[in-house]
This record gives C-alpha cells, sequence and structure tokens, in this order.
C-alpha cells in the first residue's frame, strides 16, 4: 500500500479539522478531532469529548481509535492512517503507537494548541525526564505477589500476544 497523495492527506485532514470544530461548538471538550482512514475509506472520525464525557481520556485520537477498532473487529489498526487536526498529546501518541497504524498525519502542532492553552510541555518533559520531575508522585513500591498477574497470564493456554 503506497502513501497517501498530499491531496488525499489534506482532504482527510480536512475531516479531522472539521470532527475538532464541530466538537469545539457542540461543547464536547478542546478543538481536536481525529480520523481513521484504510484504503482511503474513512473507518471512523471523533472530537475531542473530554468535557462530555468526563473523561480526561476522551482525545479525539483515543476515540476514533476506539470506533474503527470496534468498527474492524481488531485492536490493531494494520493498514490505517490516522488523521488528526493536531499534533498527538503524550497519551493521544501512546495509543496511536499500541494501535500500531502505518502513519499518523496532524495539521496544527503542540506550538500552536499551546498559544490556544493545551500547553502539554509538562507532560512531555515528565515522559523525557523521568519521575523526579514528575508533577504528581510516581514511586514503585515493592509488594508480594506484584506478579502474580503476569504468571497468571503466562500459563493462560491460547492467550492473545500484543
Amino acid at each position: 500500500m503506497s502513501e497517501p497523495s498530499l491531496a488525499d492527506k489534506q482532504r482527510f485532514l480536512g475531516l479531522a479539522i472539521a470532527e475538532a470544530v464541530r466538537g469545539a461548538q457542540a461543547g464536547q471538550g478542546g478543538p481536536f478531532g481525529a480520523v481513521v482512514v484504510k484504503n482511503g475509506d474513512v473507518i471512523a472520525r471523533a472530537a475531542n469529548a473530554v468535557v462530555a464525557s468526563n473523561d480526561p481520556t476522551a482525545h479525539a485520537e483515543v476515540q476514533a481509535i476506539r470506533a474503527a477498532c470496534a468498527a474492524l473487529g481488531t485492536f490493531h489498526l494494520d493498514g490505517c492512517d490516522v488523521y488528526a487536526s493536531c499534533e498527538p498529546c503524550p497519551m493521544c501518541l501512546g495509543a496511536i503507537l499500541w494501535a500500531r497504524p502505518r502513519a499518523v498525519y496532524f495539521a496544527a502542532t503542540r506550538g500552536d494548541a499551546a498559544a490556544a492553552g493545551f500547553d502539554d510541555a509538562a507532560f512531555y518533559e515528565v515522559l523525557g525526564s523521568g519521575a523526579g520531575d514528575s508533577p504528581i508522585v510516581r514511586k514503585r513500591v515493592h509488594c508480594e505477589g506484584a506478579d502474580a498477574p503476569f504468571v497468571a497470564y503466562a500459563g493462560l493456554p491460547g492467550k492473545v500476544h500484543y
């Protein structure tokens, strides 16, 4: 499968931007939208719904990934592309990496988001610099049985690796 043309990328980013505008105007949450595309077909589209759902993980990219995976009946987005109205935040980038699409394309940058009041710089710093700079306590506590879930999982017949 070849990389989408510039015109296709711009068309799908236009859909993501339209989702962002729609969601923001509806009061769903921040001004972010995302679209998942496979073989030139839109599989899912979503806007940020953090405010509407009282769910801090309801970012547009996560919402679109969830919808696309449900539509495709899989937890990997093989052969798909994610189009986001803005550069994905660290959480969304993590979700995108786990979903394993072919590519992610975005229109606005994290700097554009920061200028609009959505500054994720502290999150990028925490992820890049380690626990010492975290705004919340992050500390491992040694606990007996911490490996029990992994031991149980290892013994399951027919488990699905991901």
